[in-house]
């Protein structure tokens, strides 16, 4: 599906989307197949490896129906619970226009000018420069903010992000990744519990396995080496089979996931500028934002949702977002913004150092007779003596302090 503009750029984008969501869901039925195969050589674990992956596909048809049911209550579970899991581990809560009036109306103002319904508002209280938005549907939209990022970005920034989350909302991003997280979590259930099944069962192999069995050593002795190879070698191969298709499967689940991610943060970024014809202030928001958006307690689900995610995996392959430069250079590009270049990183300044430098701080102030901090104060001056050798009356010329003289 070819794409010439911005908005050939979404649906193109929704069409690959749904296309890897299938695809994501079908490593269900791979996983279950796995589970299947090493079901069968704990069964009988003297047959050949054409007889497993018979038997296995066999499984899988009875068990289609089983794990659909499974994996739709695991989805329609999420879509009812996932705001209250995310705000349980975020620790976000909503907030009022009295709260939070400044945040309130930028939010309000960009919704009024793009004619959708205002989502929530949360605030996640945390030093970290973040925003996230999640729902499903126009009832659970919301639009979290951590309080580092109100303290560090100008309105237009922060009007900028804003955009950047409505963005997502608008062009159905939000939808996707949470249900993508949802499928790849299913993934990962299966794939762990599979696992966790073939562990036990490695380990148990060794005492009385269906293949490995002691009892059955004597019978393997006694036959020749072919006989070896068809059933003990089949379950052998049968078993690293389904370990790859276990490990396979959860790979591909975190790079359908990842690649639903990274190609929709640009699009987010140019609606934004689209929304507020500002391409300086989203440029601005994503330079202070770089390196400074780790969220502590969050998991990796929740991060994949944020404006940027600083975590990365190994040669960037299992970055979840483009790199802020890469984001940088395509608004300067394509919207004509200005790259005012990366921001050094944030010096907290030692305060023992400082005081242990007399040159570099500033002269002491002197607020009273008493109140010298670079020592002793000195004497007040006294008065002139009059023409009578006892000191003038004059209070203009009294400067020995409202107590009078030491």
């Amino acid at each position: 599906m070819a794409a010439y503009g911005l908005y050939t750029h979404i649906a193109s984008n929704k069409f690959r989307s749904m296309l890897l969501l299938a695809g994501l869901f079908m490593l269900v039925y791979v996983l279950v197949y796995a589970g299947a195969l090493v079901a069968e050589v704990v069964i009988n674990g003297n047959e050949t490896v054409v007889y497993y992956l018979r038997r296995a596909l066999h499984d899988l048809i009875v068990a289609a129906p089983v794990a659909t049911i499974v994996a739709a209550a695991w989805v329609v579970i999420a879509y009812f619970f996932h705001q209250s899991m995310i705000d349980a581990v975020t620790g976000g809560h909503d907030v009022t226009r009295q709260e939070e009036p400044r945040l309130y109306n930028l939010l309000e103002n960009l919704c009024i000018s793009r004619g959708i319904t205002m989502p929530k508002l949360k605030i996640m209280e945390s030093p970290a420069l973040n925003a996230f938005a999640t729902g499903l549907n126009p009832r659970q939209y919301s639009i979290t903010v951590t309080t580092g990022l109100l303290n560090a970005l100008n309105d237009k920034e922060i009007e900028a992000v804003l955009g950047h989350e409505l963005t997502h909302i608008k062009n159905g991003d939000v939808q996707l990744m949470v249900v993508a997280v949802i499928i790849a979590g299913v993934v990962g259930f299966f794939g762990e519990l599979f696992f966790r099944l073939f562990t036990n069962f490695n380990w148990n192999s060794g005492s009385g396995g269906s293949w490995s069995s002691g009892s059955s050593s004597s019978s393997r002795s006694s036959s020749s080496s072919s006989d070896n190879k068809s059933s003990g070698g089949g379950a052998v191969i049968v078993i690293i089979i389904a370990i790859v298709l276990i490990v396979v499967a959860w790979l591909l689940s975190q790079v359908v996931k990842l690649a639903l991610s990274r190609s929709r943060e640009y699009l987010a970024d140019a609606g934004s500028v689209e929304l507020t014809k500002d391409p300086d202030a989203m440029i601005s928001a994503l330079r202070k934002i770089e390196n400074r958006g780790e969220l502590p307690g969050a998991t990796s689900a929740v991060m994949e949702l944020c404006v940027d995610n600083p975590r990365e995996g190994f040669a960037d392959l299992f970055a979840t977002h483009p790199s802020v430069q890469s984001r940088v250079d395509a608004l300067v590009k394509f919207a004509g913004g200005h790259d005012p270049g990366p921001l050094p990183p944030t010096e907290e300044t030692d305060e023992p150092e400082a005081q242990a430098d007399p040159q570099n701080a500033p002269p002491p102030l002197r607020h009273g007779p008493w109140d010298d901090a670079s020592g002793p104060a000195a004497p007040p001056p006294l008065p002139a003596p009059g023409p009578s050798g006892t000191a003038s009356s004059n209070p203009a010329g009294n400067l020995m302090g409202p107590w009078g003289r030491h």
